[in-house]
């Protein structure tokens, strides 16, 4: 009897897939991708807190797109071959030793690239261009003067108009890289909007993605339509779909237990494997004593008698406030929080698995 410990919800989420199989085989490598068969789009995020909206932005317009710390790009990079690539916004500095960059095979695979923000200046840097700190911060509304023609702006600027974007910047560029021209200025940035349109590079020193722009989805549009040519294919019906799908290759015939927070992530994945294996799934619920008032009884309540999933109740709240008794920093607070529910968690993946004869597997932490 073999078996698999394999984790299942997005960042943040605590839920883990424990796969017990009679003749265990390598079923992540057969299990279909839930994107495989979609146009995909690679958001690399440097931080921003609105990196998530670009996601959606995207997901709107039909076509799949993943969020990936800029750390691990070029792996997810390999592994996606998405048809184009965003680089997202963050509170770095450019020209500060060590700060974050993209990836250089991003550049080097000729797939179109938009950089916003912080994206746009690393995008510059790394091309060749010159970028400077230091400069007065811009934060809020400014309005962009349209300097030429780009395909980010087709059927929607026009040449000498002006139009309302939000800024959030400290950085700008002093000198662009090569092959690359103004579509786009501000009174604060000479470079607001540049491009490169033989080689579909566009930065934006402005936030598309949020509504205090105006048009911004509408420019995300035209790179997603025109700038990379995808048609959209992708929805969340067909996301929860194929995700049934490759759980149902995953797991087989074995059993799962999966980890519970009470938040929205592991509580999503929960209910999207039951979806797919039914009582085969087990989730244990680690009540840290951090929900509010009577929220860990309705959590055990929506579980067992809404959606008939079998749940394990383990009150580990006394441990958990015991622990963070006296501590402030936020930092330490995430990592104790997030420690002890992997403890709680194997500790009781263990007593289970000893109740129903299970080997023990490897734990993969989100």
């Amino acid at each position: 009897m073999g078996a698999t410990l394999a984790a299942v919800a997005g960042a943040g989420a605590v839920a883990y897939l424990l796969a017990m199989t009679a003749q265990h085989t390598d079923r992540e490598s057969s299990a279909p991708s839930v994107a495989s068969a979609h146009d995909k789009i690679l958001i690399v995020d440097f931080g921003s807190q609105v990196t998530q909206l670009i996601a959606r932005r995207v997901r709107e317009m039909g076509v799949y797109s993943e969020i990936v710390p800029f750390q691990k790009a070029e792996a997810a990079f390999k592994e996606m071959k998405p048809k184009a690539v965003i680089l997202s916004g963050g509170p770095e500095s450019v020209h500060e030793t060590g700060s974050p960059r993209a990836p250089q095979l991003i550049f080097e695979s000729g797939v179109p690239v938009l950089g916003i923000c912080y994206g746009q200046m690393t995008l510059a840097a790394q091309l060749g261009g010159e970028v400077e700190g230091g400069h007065h911060r811009e934060f809020g509304r400014a309005d962009v003067e349209v300097k030429t023609d780009s395909c980010l702006f087709d059927g929607l600027w026009n040449h000498g108009e002006k139009h309302q974007v939000w800024m959030s910047h400290g950085d700008r560029i002093t000198k662009m890289p090569p092959g690359f021209s103004v579509a786009g200025t501000s009174p604060n940035a000479p470079f607001a909007i540049i491009q490169d349109e033989k080689r579909k590079y566009y930065g934006l020193m402005f936030h598309p993605e949020v509504v205090h722009t105006p048009d911004g989805a509408k420019l995300l549009r035209n790179f997603v339509r025109k700038v990379a040519g995808l048609t959209g294919d992708w929805t969340m019906r067909a996301f929860r779909e194929e995700a049934i799908e490759k759980i149902r290759a995953q797991v087989g015939t074995g059993k799962v237990i999966c980890g519970l927070s009470g938040g929205v992530d592991s509580a999503v994945a929960a209910v999207l494997i039951h979806e797919a294996i039914g009582d085969q799934l087990t989730c244990v619920f680690v009540d840290h004593g951090l929900l509010r008032l009577d929220e860990a009884r309705t959590v055990v309540d929506l579980f067992r008698n809404h959606y008939n999933i079998p749940l394990v109740h383990v009150d580990a709240s006394k441990e958990f406030l015991g622990e963070l008794a006296g501590v402030t920093d936020p930092e330490v607070k995430r990592k104790t929080i997030g420690r002890l529910f992997i403890d709680v968690f194997e500790a009781e993946a263990r007593r289970s698995a000893a109740r129903r004869s299970w080997r023990r597997a490897r734990s993969i932490p989100t």
